[in-house]
């Protein structure tokens, strides 16, 4: 049985160019063929970089991303252009965090999912944000 990529458009491309704005409608997804069952996918970078809103200097840490996945997967390479997308985006920690969460539940309707940023030390203080989204059906 073969998984069915006829939809994705950055998997497999050469040659990258990157958005030089934040656009979820870059974010791919592909079936899910085991929606029936519940399992975890987690995805991790540490390569995460975005701009204080204030002083224009960048902010770096890492995302981790946790999900069971409902119909849909996140397609990793998609999730790798849009994440890479915040770069010039001037954005406080604690709103990248839920935007990334929004936009994420957005394109592939997750049964639940939880993002983490952990953001490197500036001015000597580490901050750590963590955003959950539970699907409504999925609440006990």
């Amino acid at each position: 049985m073969r998984d069915d990529t006829s939809s994705l458009t950055l998997l497999g491309k050469t040659r990258p160019d990157y958005p030089s704005r934040v656009d979820p409608g870059v974010l791919e997804t592909f079936a899910n063929r085991f929606a029936d069952r519940d399992y975890e996918v987690v995805m991790v970078t540490d390569e995460f970089t975005s701009l204080c809103p204030v002083t224009g200097q960048p902010d770096y840490g890492s995302i981790e991303l946790r999900y069971v996945p409902g119909k849909a997967c996140i397609e990793s390479k998609s999730l790798k252009y849009y994440l890479f997308s915040y770069r010039q985006e001037p954005t406080f920690m604690e709103t990248v965090v839920n935007r990334i969460l929004d936009d994420l539940v957005q394109a592939c309707s997750p049964r639940r999912m939880n993002v983490v940023g952990r953001f490197k030390a500036r001015g000597g203080i580490a901050i750590e944000v963590s955003a959950q989204y539970c699907r409504k059906d999925q609440l006990s």
